[in-house]
């Protein structure tokens, strides 16, 4: 073999200098880049919504939304995704949390289309009208109807079982538990959430799995 057929091809150092400065600015682009995700983060965090009553709205105190995001990591595991919906209060617990973890927002309330793709609009009288391929697609769905009605639940329920691959945790009123059990196969647990502004209603929280507390 000849010494010319051993040579590798060389860069000039002009080249090479160009591919060094490419590199840099590269490199000073996603810098640039991370910081303005990062800046975005921290500001959805400090963004405060208030109860809209009209659309049924009460927020999770914040032992309640602490307890429910701990549990839906738990259920969903380090990479799963989480389905939330109609309870867009724990969407900020869940997204400082769930470093590695899908989150996904169903929600009719405009104003947290904030979020980005992890908002999808959603309305419980159309409980199908959803994109088709997150069909199964959730490792827990956690679900709060915003109304109180055999109708709301029934119609709730059909979105529940289209993304659920098999955890769901419900909350909802005391007087919805035999139809929840019913239709989603869930359970009063021990835990009891409860809202910064007061419900006259009894309020509970249901599961499908053994969420490592004792079921009543």
């Amino acid at each position: 073999m000849s010494d010319s057929e051993d040579d590798s091809p060389q860069l000039s150092r002009e080249a090479l200098t160009a591919l060094q400065e490419f590199y840099t600015q590269q490199a000073e682009k996603d810098k640039k880049l991370r910081c303005i995700l990062e800046g975005k983060e921290r500001l959805l965090q400090r963004i405060q919504f208030d109860e809209d009553w009209q659309l049924s709205q009460f927020w999770y105190d914040d032992e309640t939304a602490e307890y429910l995001s701990r549990e839906a990591l738990k259920a969903a595991g380090p990479t799963g995704k989480i389905a939330l919906i109609s309870c867009p209060t724990l969407y900020k617990n869940l997204k400082s949390e769930a470093h590695n973890n899908q989150v996904t927002l169903f929600e009719f309330d405009k104003r947290f289309a904030i979020y980005g793709e992890d908002f999808i609009l959603y309305d419980y009288n159309t409980p199908l009208d959803i994109p088709c391929h997150f069909a199964g697609n959730f490792d827990v769905v956690v679900v709060d109807p915003p109304f109180l009605s055999e109708e709301c639940l029934t119609k709730t329920a059909v979105t529940v079982k289209f993304l659920a691959k098999h955890k769901i945790i419900l909350c909802t009123g005391a007087n919805m538990e035999e139809l929840a059990k019913k239709l989603l196969d869930v359970r009063k647990c021990e835990f009891e959430p409860h809202h910064k502004n007061n419900l006259a209603n009894e309020f509970y929280c249901y599961a499908n799995y053994d969420i490592g507390i004792e079921t009543k």
